[in-house]
């Protein structure tokens, strides 16, 4: 029987010993995608208790308190203390076996708290002490966290509308050890079908842009100019667009202007199709305008939100009430990226299903769309999200390695709004080396450490280095 968790935790095989602790683990990393508010950043964030960077934002473990029965007020909100809740956490773990949580949070009590204890309700004392004690260094306040954490980059996830000042102020003071960039999230923007939509595009779109009548589809895209060319100035390349699916719905000019006139002035929601055609036109100018910046753009979708509307009417989004949806996005995905590449504005693209299903959709679509100017210009996304499990991790790598090229995939950021979550990408990167080892050590592939050693840097690092070129 195998320790828990010990040096070679999830390394099955000599080979992959070897490719994990030679050449995955010391490798920087690239969170080309996360969570993370900047401003914890910009003012050095230095956490109180374990629980406050734990538990504060961590939807992840608030699924697995409510799962084990804990009552919401113990979850999301303050009615008690950052003791109680850690040991409602700490009670609850033990229920968590096979899921990746269970993992993460033993990765990280050891990484960052040099805890090899096994959390449960019985030693959770013991154990918040320790992380406690922690805590008061100073290398684990945001910066330290990132520099022990070895990260080079780190992209953020904003609103078009947001001004970037934590991000200017990073920059300015020049002390963080990661590069820290922000991503273009055009999310409100696209939503055309939401609540506030009329309310967002009118006053806060309308007031960061100085333009005072937003009515037509011309005057969406002369506002998106504006904003691209903002966060440009301000450092950013990445797009990212969550969908619920992927949309293709080609439409006439006066289409588009009579939808986004009818609902800008309140006089009612748009039909599916009006949805579908306004954003289709949305993408593609987006498309075009990140193939002429050079930017890559990031789609996500497959991803059911809110499902249970009584939370979300208290909690709102990202509260951990999303689940994963079936959609046949293949033919409007093929269709879009298609008509990108016709016009030659196709840009680097990262697509990601939530739906494990779509692996081999995607995967085989990624041969279909390749350019000279980088290496798999078309990525397949990592397991994402409810994917990102051991099962998960290693389907996507099955289907990639089968369908396209392992070789060229920029492996995996975090997602993660807690800045302990850097610990995931030690995850990844035990579970990628012991997939190639097990077919190298079954005659699959050569036992050529030299090659093998460059395919694990590559695909933990340097592949993602190239892709953004930053």
């Amino acid at each position: 029987m195998k320790e828990f968790m010990d040096k070679d935790f999830l390394l099955e095989t000599e080979t992959a010993k070897t490719l994990y602790h030679e050449h995955a683990a010391p490798m920087p990393i690239y969170d080309y995608h996360c969570h993370v508010n900047p401003r914890e950043i910009a003012e050095n964030r230095e956490f109180r208790n374990i629980a406050q960077a734990w538990l504060g934002n961590d939807t992840y473990k608030w699924r697995l308190l409510r799962s084990n029965g804990v009552a919401e007020g113990c979850v999301s909100s303050t009615e008690v203390s950052s003791r109680e809740k850690f040991q409602y956490f700490a009670e609850s773990l033990p229920r968590a076996i096979g899921n990746p949580l269970y993992h993460w949070t033993h990765l990280e009590l050891k990484r960052y708290f040099d805890c090899d204890l096994v959390l449960n309700g019985e030693n959770a004392e013991k154990i918040w002490d320790i992380c406690n004690e922690r805590l008061q260094s100073a290398d684990m306040r945001a910066h330290g966290i990132i520099r022990q954490s070895n990260v080079q980059v780190l992209c953020t996830t904003d609103d078009p509308v947001s001004d970037l000042k934590w991000h200017k102020k990073i920059k300015e003071e020049g002390i963080c050890p990661a590069k820290v960039l922000p991503t273009f999230r055009a999310d409100p923007i696209l939503n055309i079908e939401e609540e506030g939509w009329d309310n967002y595009m009118r006053y806060e779109l309308g007031e960061v842009t100085d333009m005072d009548d937003i009515s037509t589809m011309q005057d969406i895209r002369d506002a998106l100019l504006k904003r691209l060319d903002y966060f440009e100035a301000n450092g950013c390349q990445i797009a990212d667009h969550a969908l619920p699916y992927m949309v293709f719905a080609p439409a006439k000019e006066y289409e588009l202007d009579d939808v986004v006139g009818k609902v800008i002035n309140g006089k009612g929601s748009p039909s599916k199709l009006a949805m579908e055609q306004y954003k289709t036109a949305i993408l593609l100018f987006l498309g075009r305008e990140y193939a002429r910046r050079g930017w890559v753009m990031q789609l996500h979708y497959s991803a059911l939100r809110d499902v249970n509307s009584r939370q979300f009417e208290i909690l709102g989004h990202d509260s951990g009430f999303d689940a994963v949806d079936k959609n046949n996005c293949a033919p409007a995905l093929a269709k879009f990226l298609d008509t990108l590449d016709k016009e030659g504005c196709l840009p680097r693209t990262i697509i990601s299903s939530l739906n494990p299903g779509d692996n081999a959709v995607i995967a085989s679509l990624l041969p279909a769309f390749t350019g000279t100017e980088v290496l798999g210009k078309v990525q397949q996304g990592a397991a994402w999200w409810f994917n990102n499990n051991k099962a998960g991790i290693e389907s996507q790598l099955r289907t990639l390695a089968s369908i396209s090229v392992l070789g060229n995939t920029i492996g995996a950021p975090t997602d993660s709004r807690s800045l302990l979550s850097f610990s995931r990408h030690e995850y990844y990167r035990r579970i990628l080396c012991n997939f190639i080892g097990n077919l190298v050590e079954n005659g699959e592939y050569p036992a050529d450490m030299k090659v093998l050693g460059k395919l694990v840097e590559d695909i933990s690092y340097n592949n993602a280095c190239r892709y953004f070129a930053f």
